[in-house]
């Protein structure tokens, strides 16, 4: 079954969260993860890895939190989920040639087939029209 990823729904749910807020205003990885009822660990994780993609910023100190750094409506999903999970394809071969059955495989094709098309819908979302 294809889905999201937790890390994936926990930084749209941080996302629409600090979006929500007054502009400037900084979130606590604590605060989300209370309001939501999120692992702050993973969320922490989470944040982390937002703030290395350049989504968010990173702010130090006692009142510190994260803050929205990027428009999001400039970010396609594809973008997003690969800052947050690495490639996205259905199946490893469409990233990494490195299968044992490539050479023998009779479903490469039509399931590269499915993940182009399921690229093409996400290229076209932003994480802008996800977070409103």
């Amino acid at each position: 079954m294809l889905k999201l990823t937790r890390k994936v729904e926990y930084a749209l749910i941080a996302l629409r969260h600090m979006q929500n807020k007054e502009p400037h205003a900084v979130s606590s990885t604590k605060e989300i993860s209370e309001m939501y009822d999120i692992p702050l660990e993973l969320l922490a994780k989470t944040l982390q890895l937002m703030a290395r993609g350049g989504i968010v910023n990173a702010v130090q100190g006692p009142t510190g939190g994260y803050k929205i750094k990027a428009k999001l409506e400039n970010i396609n999903m594809i973008e997003f989920f690969e800052k947050i999970e690495g490639p996205l394809g259905l199946m490893d071969c469409y990233f990494d040639s490195d299968c044992t059955l490539i050479s023998a495989c009779n479903i490469r094709s039509p399931i590269q087939k499915i993940n182009d098309n399921m690229r093409s819908m996400f290229e076209n979302m932003t994480v802008g029209e996800i977070t409103q």
